[in-house]
């Protein structure tokens, strides 16, 4: 760990602080050039844009510009590190924009005291841009400013905690049903964590058909009788039953995702699910149960993690590029569910095709192919740009 950290804090003071700059698309070299970048020339597409907002588009940046913004009330697994010490993690999402879709980002830290505060300076600074990705925002306020962003924008606003999670979740979930002879309708589905990712993930589940999800929380199964739910998962709420803790709902669960905490889930109650389980231990750095202990107790298990020391991780970098790429090039207002449903069917399938030379080289392996160890297509593979951005943009 300690070589890590001296890796990591070199990497991003060394050759010079940060991991972003900004370069010019244009030359500027000539004085006939500086009169075309600035004055008198800049005046024309002033002129046009003024006249036409969309001629924004083909005279700015704003068709390939993302915004990735937080308040830094929830970095990583920090927690609440404030918006300047977020500033690292909002230069890396940039830095994968850039890298797997060829999008340009600024990274914007927020210091603001309330949500409407927040929401107000996003909508603010909103023209610069084509689409807004919202990162690391606790719950509930992530839940109330991105449905007020959403109405208030005509361009995309995606929080990525939520729905880049959730797009991730249910394409590999797609294929570890399929490998484990279950299918989404019947399968008995059971979340431990209830925030932003737990919730949206369960939702883009039901949306594609899952017809039996229990989400159970610190306080323990949500039904309809818990005074405590918030308008996000309310919705997700069982009717009141004799499940009341996360024993009884494992108890013959085919299904169990976590994004909750390290250790959350007793190793004990996978013993009581059915017959060819599937665990998705999510919580990062270090999952609810590691896989060397679930598959001690059992081996008949399909297991995926957030971590890519580990088979099947779910990784949003799979996601979020590749969605707004489709969403630019679509001109879209906003990110739907057919869009996020659209992605998910992309990486689903991508999986199950042969895996190209240079993808097992990046990783250094002999072979790859689908199956318990291999749901969802690695990061480095080149044909996410044109089959998830595709499938997208013909969604949007």
């Amino acid at each position: 760990m300690d070589d890590l950290k001296k890796r990591a804090l070199d990497y991003h003071q060394f050759p010079i602080p940060g991991k972003l700059s900004v370069e010019s698309s244009k030359p500027c070299t000539t004085q006939d050039d500086l009169s075309l970048a600035y004055t008198p020339g800049v005046a024309e597409p002033v002129r046009e844009i003024h006249a036409d907002a969309n001629n924004a588009y083909k005279y700015t940046n704003k068709g390939n510009l993302v915004a990735v913004i937080t308040d830094g009330t929830a970095v990583l697994g920090l927690g609440n590190m404030g918006a300047l010490a977020s500033k690292p993690v909002m230069e890396g999402k940039a830095v994968l924009f850039k890298r797997f879709a060829g999008i340009d980002v600024f990274d914007i830290e927020i210091n603001a005291k309330t949500p409407d505060e927040f929401i107000q300076t996003v909508v603010n600074i909103s023209p610069t841009f084509g689409g807004i990705n919202l990162e690391d925002i606790a719950a509930p306020h992530c839940f109330y400013i991105e449905n007020e962003l959403k109405k208030r924008l005509d361009i995309p606003v995606f929080h990525d905690d939520q729905h880049g999670t959730a797009v991730i979740v249910a394409a590999a979930m797609l294929n570890a049903l399929e490998l484990q002879g279950k299918t989404l309708a019947t399968a008995k589905i059971v979340f431990l964590g209830a925030g932003a990712a737990g919730c949206s993930c369960a939702k883009l589940l039901k949306s594609m058909g899952a017809n039996h999800i229990t989400m159970v929380d610190r306080t323990g199964v949500l039904d309809t009788d818990r005074p405590d739910l918030h308008d996000n998962n309310r919705e997700l709420a069982i009717a009141p039953s004799a499940i009341k803790t996360l024993a009884d709902a494992m108890l013959n669960a085919d299904v169990f995702i976590g994004v909750s905490a390290k250790n959350a889930l007793d190793a004990s109650l996978i013993k009581g699910m059915a017959k060819n389980p599937i665990i998705f231990a999510l919580a990062n750095p270090d999952p609810e149960v590691l896989p060397s202990v679930a598959h001690a107790i059992r081996d008949d298990i399909l297991m995926a993690t957030g971590r890519s020391d580990f088979p099947n991780q779910v990784n949003n970098a799979l996601c979020f590029p590749y969605l707004f790429r489709g969403a630019l090039d679509a001109k879209a207002k906003q990110i739907t569910e057919a869009m996020k449903i659209a992605a998910a069917h992309a990486l689903s399938e991508l999986a199950r095709e042969p895996v190209p030379a240079e993808v097992l080289a990046a990783y250094n392996l002999q072979a790859l192919e689908f199956g318990k160890t291999y749901i969802i297509p690695k990061p480095f593979d080149p044909r996410l740009l044109a089959r998830v951005s595709k499938a997208v943009a013909g969604a949007a």
